[in-house]
């Protein structure tokens, strides 16, 4: 007999962030006595610092706004992405679960939602794209209604947020950006500061939530009030199984070990591995010491969960598309020595910017998704060489959009100039200097791309052809909202690498999640969500919230079949 202190419940979640955070949620609602553990001392892992998008097709709030679309075209879509990754029954368990789930959480939880049906897929020439209406966001959240655990939401991500704020993509973000020409802007922002100032003295923090940060605190308000047992600063160390089946797992609490004992299994909701060194020089291309990837996601993201379910008997699919959610990153100097990592996801779309390679050429439509950038980085860099890019760009753009991290006008740039993560030149060709790239070639390579764009044209990679890219340009750029000369000196760069929000390459699980072992067959016991579940999109990006899409559905999926557990407490309804 053990004389570690033991505990019962009906399902055991280890992580936080959407998929498990659904999983138990859902789990709670249908009777279940539900317990999450977060080794972090924080909630929310990388959904919390995510853009909070969730891929939907045929949601409810695109229904209710008169967009009403045949599944097959999605079918079609996807199967044209996904290719020979293309698994038709965990596509199907999700695309029928996906409506489902945003419609539980809106009529059961504090979950809701804003539509995203002006978003289009980021492939929009390929046969059954989208033009909208298969996105939703969590709708923008006041973090007092979370009480003395908002203490224990994890901030927003630091380099994407200004002072602590989190800002909303869309019309929040444009009066951002418009803050300087117009007073409706103006007054907008100055009320976002202003509140967010208050916040800060009065709470420590900021309490407008958006984005994966409103998502996270809405999953933890609704975990709270139907009575799920939240625990930070306890990693699981160890599963436990009896004849086969994972029957709960060792936790590390106060620093002694606890049984916890769970009925209707154990989801594994860890995100990932995008911080696990070995795992990422194993299965990332280019990367032969497994420290050149950088990811956006938190560093506590470790590959936890995906050695759990190893160590019962679980596969992880290294075999799709990509291993990653990949990214275009730039490394932000922090005033300890460190570097955070900046996810290029905007300014890339906006009219007057290019990217280069050290030879000074293109080699990508700028606009397309970050996904595609990283990939054509990787094709067009040789075997052996560094795989770095630099986005480049004249003083109005920078002062109108901003550049990575160096942030727009009337935010000064001597900070970013003095620690170099900005690059400064009076001449193309004096940029290139400093930056190492071919002078010669660059000047040659931005007269080009001029010629074209005073037409709003860009004969060499069509950008601005596609939704997408028109979708994420300006819209009071015309003809072209993606495309204008770079002329007016000074001009900037920044450094790009290779990085990722997250990984894809997960454990093999079924169309209900169940974690497989080496021979295809379910672990009794065991799910997987999230990152720790093998992308349901079988390594590719065919749309803007595709990760957290499939981790709340398939977190859903999980708690609902939870209560059907025939060991469970399951009482049918709320608690």
């Amino acid at each position: 007999m053990s004389n570690r202190p033991e505990e019962h419940c009906d399902l055991l979640v280890i992580g936080s962030g959407a998929g498990g955070l659904s999983a138990a949620v859902v789990a709670a609602w249908h009777g279940l006595k539900v317990v999450v553990v977060e080794k972090e001392p924080v909630f929310g892992g990388t959904t919390a610092w995510s853009g909070g998008w969730m891929w939907v097709p045929r949601n409810p709030l695109a229904r209710e706004a008169g967009i009403e679309e045949d599944g097959e075209a999605v079918r079609t879509y996807l199967r044209h992405e996904l290719g020979n990754h293309y698994d038709e029954a965990r596509i199907e368990a999700f695309l029928a679960a996906a409506p489902e789930m945003v419609s539980f959480f809106r009529a059961n939880t504090a979950v809701q939602f804003i539509d995203g049906n002006k978003i289009p897929d980021m492939h929009g020439n390929a046969p059954g794209a989208g033009l909208g209406g298969r996105s939703v966001c969590a709708a923008p959240f006041d973090g007092r209604a979370l009480g003395p655990l908002v203490a224990k939401l994890r901030p927003p991500l630091p380099e994407i947020s200004l002072l602590g704020m989190g800002i909303a993509s869309g019309a929040d973000f444009a009066h951002f950006l418009n803050a300087t020409r117009s007073w409706t802007s103006f007054r907008h922002v100055a009320r976002r500061i202003g509140r967010h100032a208050l916040d800060l003295v009065r709470h420590g923090r900021g309490m407008q939530l958006v984005n994966g940060n409103a998502l996270v605190a809405r999953l933890l308000k609704s975990a709270s009030d139907l009575g799920v047992d939240l625990h930070a600063k306890a990693p699981a160390r160890r599963l436990l199984s009896h004849d086969g089946a994972v029957i709960g797992a060792v936790v590390d609490r106060d620093g002694q070990e606890h049984r916890i004992i769970a009925r209707a299994g154990v989801v594994l909701a860890c995100g990932g591995f995008p911080h696990d060194y070995e795992r990422l020089k194993e299965l990332v291309p280019r990367n032969p010491t497994g420290r050149a990837h950088w990811s956006a996601a938190p560093r506590s993201n470790t590959g936890d969960g995906l050695r759990l379910g190893e160590s019962v008997g679980a596969l992880v699919d290294g075999g799709l598309a990509a291993p990653c959610a990949w990214a275009p990153v730039s490394l932000v100097p922090r005033r300890d020595g460190s570097f955070g990592h900046f996810p290029h996801l905007v300014e890339r779309a906006k009219p007057g910017l290019i990217a280069v390679t050290v030879d000074g050429r293109r080699f990508v439509n700028e606009a397309d998704s970050y996904y595609d950038y990283v990939e054509a980085l990787l094709k067009a860099i040789p075997a052996g060489a560094e795989p770095v890019s630099w986005l480049i760009c004249d003083h109005r753009f920078q002062r109108r959009y901003g550049l990575g991290f160096a942030k727009p006008a009337p935010l000064p740039l001597a900070p970013y100039l003095a620690s170099s993560y900005l690059r400064r030149g009076k001449t193309l060709a004096e940029l290139a200097r400093i930056c190492g790239i071919d002078p010669d070639r660059l000047v040659e390579t931005v007269a080009r791309y001029n010629a074209a764009a005073a037409q709003g044209r860009d004969p060499q990679f069509h950008r601005g052809e596609t939704p997408y890219n028109r979708a994420g340009g300006d819209a009071s750029v015309r003809p072209n909202p993606s495309v204008a000369p770079i002329e007016h000196g000074p001009f900037y760069a920044v450094k790009i690498v290779p990085g990722s929000l997250g990984t894809f390459a997960g454990l093999k699980t079924d169309a209900q999640a169940n974690v497989l072992d080496t021979q295809g067959r379910p672990i009794a016991g065991l799910f997987a969500v999230g990152a720790d579940m093998a992308s349901v999109m079988g390594g590719t990006y065919p749309a803007g919230g595709i990760n957290l899409g499939p981790a709340m559905t398939f977190g859903y999926l999980v708690g609902r079949n939870a209560a059907h557990h025939p060991h469970s407490s399951a009482t049918g309804h709320p608690p």
